[in-house]
């Protein structure tokens, strides 16, 4: 029975241990105009499979952008843009991402983030996830497709265990 219950937990703890890691972007803060958001990501690894969870208020957003963008606060030629007030964003792919707040100013007083994505992607992740207007994605999915693989892999072990 001992044998049984380590196969359960194990069982139950690997759907967790196999996905990555939520970002909450600044922190207890949020994305809002009061952080330090270079040395916020100075302090984190970003890793293929992690994901950046944005929590901010309505007069925010969040706009993936290119480099020269970010450089300039241009928030015209956005990758993406979420809005809602929290958004996950999963990092498909290795390589430098930057965001940008949309609103008026904001950028220019310090809400945007540059982060380098670590890691290389799978052969099943699209090799640019984010090149283009065409490919929207759908924050939720992040978050609801972990969830069904931890549905799934908790259905997994009350089978083999009851079984």
């Amino acid at each position: 029975m001992a044998f049984a219950a380590i196969f359960l937990f194990v069982l139950l703890a690997s759907p967790i241990m196999c996905y990555g890691k939520d970002h909450i972007v600044g922190g207890s803060d949020g994305w809002s105009q009061s952080g330090d958001y270079s040395t916020w990501a100075s302090a984190q690894t970003f890793n293929v499979g992690d994901n950046l969870v944005f929590n901010y208020g309505g007069s925010h957003g969040v706009n993936i952008v290119s480099k020269d963008d970010y450089d300039n606060c241009n928030t015209g030629n956005a990758l993406l843009s979420y809005t809602g007030g929290q958004n996950s964003i999963p990092l498909s792919s290795a390589g430098d991402m930057y965001f940008v707040c949309p609103t008026l100013n904001h950028c220019d007083t310090g809400m945007k983030l540059a982060i380098k994505v670590e890691g290389t992607s799978s052969a099943t992740t699209p090799a640019t996830p984010y090149g283009t207007k065409s490919m929207p994605h759908n924050a939720a999915s992040g978050t609801f497709g972990t969830m069904n693989k931890m549905v799934f892999g908790f259905s997994l072990a009350l089978f083999v265990f009851m079984g």
